[in-house]
């Protein structure tokens, strides 16, 4: 389980989130949402340990996130993919997913091929492309590699970061089929998303972030009743 206790992060002289408290349970999917500038980049950086915590506390699976360094946190099992991508251009599709693979856990059956294997039945088309070179691809294949890298490390958790921003609606779909598949399987997945319709019909529950605050935690269901959803971050904006 990832629970977040009172946790603020920021940079320079900025504070930029503000005493979050959430928790994802073992196996859920849970939406984080909110408007651009809310800071839920910021939160995942915090908790991956690629930002500096200024504050408060987050535990997974009972270990101390904030006393670990990136790189084991990775082998903890948490595992993000980052917004924007960031895969190695110049390195094939393979080779990108090679490099997922450095804190791949060892024993179980987890071999590097048995990994390949996994990723490459969740996107067919990364097995067709994988002497291609990475940068050459779409962005939606592109996110594809992302995320079946980050998949290769065999992650218990998976943090994903606006993973459909700019993607044609034939790439969502795929992207979408994919992930449903792996929430099937039980991963524990927190997503990222500003897409109200999206995320909710994904997730089991959502937490909407606003200024740096959590402004509101309900379920999916819920929230899709509401009244006011078209404007929900403007409303929920002018109250915080």
């Amino acid at each position: 389980m990832l629970e977040i206790s009172g946790l603020t992060a920021g940079y320079g002289g900025v504070e930029v989130i503000h005493g979050i408290d959430m928790t994802v349970e073992t196996g859920e999917t849970v939406a984080l949402l909110g408007p651009n500038g809310a800071g839920k980049s910021t939160l995942l950086a915090a908790l991956t340990g690629t930002l500096r915590r200024r504050g408060g506390k987050a535990t997974y699976d009972g270990a101390d996130l904030c006393s670990l360094d990136s790189h084991k946190i990775v082998a903890a099992g948490l595992r993000l993919v980052p917004e924007g991508r960031l895969i190695f251009g110049p390195l094939t599709v393979k080779d990108n997913l090679r490099l997922g693979a450095l804190k791949l856990p060892r024993g179980g059956g987890r071999s590097v091929e048995e990994r390949f294997d996994y990723v490459y039945d969740l996107f067919p088309r990364l097995k067709e492309r994988s002497t291609q070179i990475a940068g050459t691809l779409s962005g939606g294949e592109q996110q594809m590699v992302a995320i079946a890298r980050a998949l290769m490390s065999a992650p218990s958790t998976l943090l994903l970061d606006e993973p459909f921003l700019g993607l044609a609606p034939i790439i969502v779909g795929e992207i979408q089929s994919a992930l449903g598949a792996l929430k099937k399987e039980g991963l524990t997945i927190l997503l990222v998303e500003q897409k109200l319709d999206i995320a909710l019909s994904f997730a089991s529950r959502a937490y909407v972030l606003v200024k740096g605050r959590i402004a509101l935690a309900e379920t999916s269901e819920a929230l899709l009743k509401r009244d006011d959803l078209s404007t929900l971050y403007f409303d929920l904006a002018e109250d915080a």
